[in-house]
C-alpha cells in the first residue's frame, strides 16, 4: 500500500483542507494499492496562490539555471524507474515488460530532451526594426489523464518550468500516484517554493477551479473531448490560453500494394498497445475489401497471440483496463459493435476464459464495419479493432478521415513515395508512414475535435510562451 495524506503546496507537504480521500485501485487485482487526498476547493486555490507568488521570481530566473533543475528532476526519475513502473502497472495496467519503457523510460527522455532543446531555444529575435521576445505564460494550470500519466505529465511539467512558468498538476484521479513520486523527486531537487503544485482530486471540483482562476494564464490538458470543451467553455470567462490535446479514433490505411504478412501484426498491435487505452491507438483497420477476410484471419491469429494477464507478470504484453467503469463502457461497445451489425472474428463480450480478477476484455476483433457504426466513429479506450473495407485509394482516404478525430494514424504501402501522398491527405497531427517509430521531438496534437496547440520538442515549449514586440 502507498498511502499519500498530503498535498505539494508552496514547497511543503501539507494536509488537505477537506477529509476526503482517493483510493487507488489495482486493475490486475481489483485489490486497493494506495490512496491520495481528495482535494477541494480552497487546496486548489492555495496552491494557484502559490503559484503565482513565485511566478516573478521564476521567471528572472536564466535559462541556464531552470535547464539545471530540469536535469536533476530528470535524474531523480530515472533513480526511482523500477519503483515508478511497478507503480504504474499496477495503476494503469500496462504490462511491466512495455511500462518501464514506455510509462517511465519515454517521460525521462522527453524531460532531458527540453534540457537541451531550451538552452538553444530563440527566446528573441530581430524583426524589421522589433526586438521579438518570447516570455513565460505566467501561471500554468496542467491537467492530465491515467492511460500515460507520468508520460502527459512531463509533457507539460518539463517544457513549463524550463521556460519560466510556476505549475499547478491536477493528475487524473484514477492513477496519481506517480505524480505523488514526481511531487517527492520535486522536493528534493529543491525546486524553489511554489514554483510546482501538486492537487489531487476530482475534475469537476478541483479541475474546474483551474480553468475559471483568473490568476491562471493557461491550461494545459489532455483527456477526453467532452473534458477539453469543458474547459474551453469555463477558460474563456478569463480569454485564458488553453491548450488540449484530446481523443483519436485513428486509421490505418493498408494500401493495396502493402506486404499483409508484415503490416497486419504490426496493425493490431498499434491498436491493443496498453490494451487500447491510447489517443492514438490505431483502432481502424482500413482495408481493401477484396482482401477482408483475408487481414481478418491474420488479425484474429495475432489477437489471439498476445500473451494475456497480470500486469506485474514479465511474460505478458496485454494486460487489464484501469477501471471497472472503463471495462464496462468497452463491454457497451463491443455489444453495440454485434447489434448494429459488425461480424466478430475474435474477443467479444465478458472476461478472457479462465479470468477471475482484473478488469481484462477479451482481445477482439470485427469484420466488415462500416465507417458509420458505432464502433468505427467513438473513442473505445479498449482492445477493439474494427475492419473496415474501401474501393479504391480515393475512397480510402474518404474513410480515414470521416470521423470528428484527427489525432493520428497510419499508411502502409510498398511505394515509400504513396504512403507518404496518403498520409498528406490524412487530415491528423501525427501519420506513421510505413510504421515509422514515435518521435519524442516531433510535434504531437490533433486536428479538428482532437484538439489543438502541440506537445514535445520546441513545438512544446513554444507552446508555453507568449510573444512580445518592442519596437526600436
Amino acid at each position: 500500500m502507498t498511502d499519500y495524506d498530503k498535498l505539494y503546496i508552496n514547497g511543503a507537504w501539507v494536509p488537505s483542507t477537506g477529509s476526503g480521500s482517493i483510493d487507488v485501485v489495482n486493475a490486475s487485482t481489483e485489490e486497493v494499492m494506495g490512496s491520495v487526498p481528495e482535494g477541494t476547493v480552497a487546496d486548489m486555490e492555495a496552491a494557484i496562490a502559490a503559484a503565482r507568488n513565485a511566478s516573478d521570481a521564476w521567471a528572472a530566473e536564466g535559462v541556464e539555471e531552470r535547464a539545471k533543475y530540469v536535469q536533476r528532476i530528470a535524474e531523480g526519475l530515472k533513480a526511482r524507474m523500477d519503483e515508478i513502473a511497478t507503480t504504474i502497472a499496477g495503476e494503469v495496467g500496462m504490462p511491466i515488460k512495455l511500462a518501464k519503457g514506455i510509462q517511465v523510460g519515454l517521460p525521462i527522455g522527453t524531460t532531458e530532451s527540453v534540457v537541451n532543446l531550451v538552452k538553444e531555444f530563440p527566446f528573441e529575435e530581430e524583426v524589421g526594426n522589433s526586438l521579438v521576445v518570447r516570455e513565460p505564460m505566467g501561471v500554468v494550470g496542467c491537467i492530465t489523464p491515467w492511460n500515460y500519466p507520468l508520460h502527459q505529465i512531463m509533457a507539460k511539467v518539463a517544457p513549463a518550468l524550463a521556460t519560466g512558468n510556476t505549475v499547478v498538476l491536477k493528475p487524473s484521479e484514477v492513477a496519481p500516484l506517480n505524480a505523488f513520486m514526481l511531487a517527492e523527486v520535486i522536493d528534493e531537487v529543491g525546486l524553489p517554493a511554489g514554483v510546482f503544485n501538486l492537487v489531487s482530486g476530482y475534475g469537476p471540483v478541483v479541475g474546474e477551479v483551474l480553468a475559471t482562476s483568473p490568476e491562471v494564464d493557461m491550461v494545459s490538458l489532455t483527456g477526453s473531448t467532452r473534458a477539453g470543451r469543458r474547459v474551453s467553455e469555463l477558460a474563456a470567462a478569463t480569454v485564458k490560453k488553453v491548450h488540449l490535446e484530446l481523443g483519436g479514433k485513428s486509421p490505418n490505411v493498408v494500401l493495396d500494394d502493402a506486404d499483409l504478412s508484415e503490416v497486419i501484426g504490426k496493425g493490431v498491435f498499434a491498436c491493443y498497445l496498453n490494451s487500447g487505452q491510447t489517443c492514438t491507438a490505431h483502432t481502424r483497420m482500413i482495408v481493401p475489401r477484396e482482401k477482408m477476410d483475408e487481414v481478418a484471419e491474420m488479425a484474429r491469429a495475432a489477437a489471439e497471440s498476445f500473451p494475456l494477464g497480470a500486469a506485474d507478470d514479465p511474460a505478458n504484453l496485454l494486460g487489464p483496463l484501469v477501471s471497472e467503469a472503463q471495462w464496462n463502457r468497452v463491454q457497451d461497445y463491443i455489444r453495440k459493435g454485434i447489434e448494429e451489425g459488425a461480424e466478430l472474428v475474435t474477443g467479444g463480450l465478458g472476461r478472457p476464459e479462465g479470468v477471475e480478477k482484473g478488469y481484462f476484455v477479451k482481445p477482439t476483433v470485427f469484420k466488415n464495419v462500416d465507417n458509420s457504426m458505432t464502433i468505427a466513429q467513438e473513442e473505445i479506450f479498449g482492445p477493439v479493432l474494427s475492419i473496415i473495407g474501401y474501393e479504391d485509394e480515393e475512397d480510402a482516404v474518404r474513410i480515414a478521415n470521416d470521423t470528428v478525430y484527427g489525432l493520428a494514424a497510419g499508411v502502409w504501402s510498398a511505394d515509400q513515395e504513396r504512403a507518404k501522398r496518403v498520409a498528406r491527405r490524412i487530415k491528423a497531427g501525427q501519420v506513421d508512414v510505413n510504421g515509422g517509430a514515435f518521435n519524442p521531438i516531433a510535434p504531437f496534437g490533433g486536428y479538428k475535435q482532437s484538439g489543438n496547440g502541440r506537445e514535445l520538442g520546441r513545438f512544446g515549449i513554444e507552446e508555453f510562451l507568449q510573444v512580445k514586440s518592442l519596437q526600436l
